[in-house]
């Protein structure tokens, strides 16, 4: 097998692991800088009374708080009109990833899931795949309750009043992604081309290549593909179309 990391004994080894925990230590605190310095940042208010359309019809975003102070929400793609198989291929991993906000409730926030698709759209697509946090379509809704989709959003409510406090940008998803953080342990890591790799390690592909697959389990991003969690879904058969317009990752 090509690209194997140097066979060497236990102590070298500890000692070449103990000078990379110390980098791993500092990248800790730094986070825990940035953190200190986002629950500085300033909040914008937003109308919380626009209505948004979940499992029990419209409802003022207010409604996402469940009675919490604070909320947490993940802004899903949706390509109108594609089949289960033909959405999002990024944004599917994100709420496989996350499915209980038990945490999250007892420290006082909420989770949701908001989406740019129709209602009658997006129920059959929740149902399929067996998510068990809430789901709302944002269609037509614009600011902060709406806007563009892909991104991990935080609001805080203060009585009737609404404020977005938060917000990521492209890579900054990843956190809920556990899946992503284990392989980034790994020695073979993620297989993306972005990533440092040492010489003769096999061959990288593009980025989140692992998110679609075949029905035999093989990376694929063609006509007989789904994302990789539908698989395991009752009556996911053969794939005859994507129905997609694009990639989204």
């Amino acid at each position: 097998m090509t690209g194997l990391p140097p066979v060497t004994d236990r102590a070298t080894w500890q000692k070449a692991r103990d000078e990379l925990l110390v980098r791993e230590k500092a990248h800790t605190r730094e986070g825990d800088a940035i953190a200190a310095e986002r629950r500085r940042l300033p909040m914008v208010e937003f109308d919380g009374t626009v209505e948004v359309v979940g499992a029990d019809g419209p409802v003022p975003f207010l409604e996402l708080f469940q009675g919490r102070d604070e909320l947490v929400v993940y802004k899903h793609m949706w390509w109108d009109g594609a089949p289960h198989q033909g959405q999002c291929e990024g944004c599917t991993q994100i709420p496989w990833h996350f499915d209980d906000a038990s945490y999250l409730n007892v420290r006082g926030v909420s989770f949701a899931f908001v989406t740019t698709g129709a209602w009658d759209e997006v129920a059959p697509f929740v149902e399929f795949m067996g998510y068990r946090q809430p789901w709302y379509s944002v269609r037509g809704v614009e600011g902060p309750a709406g806007d563009e989709m892909g991104y991990l959003t935080c609001y805080l409510r203060d009585g009737d009043r609404t404020f977005l406090t938060y917000e990521t940008t492209g890579r900054g998803t990843e956190r809920v992604n556990g899946s992503l953080g284990l392989l980034d342990m790994t020695a073979r890591g993620r297989g993306e081309t972005w990533e440092q790799r040492p010489q003769g390690w096999p061959e990288a592909r593009h980025g989140g290549w692992f998110w679609r697959t075949n029905a035999d389990g093989e990376p694929s991003w063609g006509e007989d593909s789904r994302p990789a969690a539908q698989w395991g879904r009752p009556g996911a058969g053969p794939v005859t179309t994507l129905g997609r317009q694009g990639h989204c990752h």
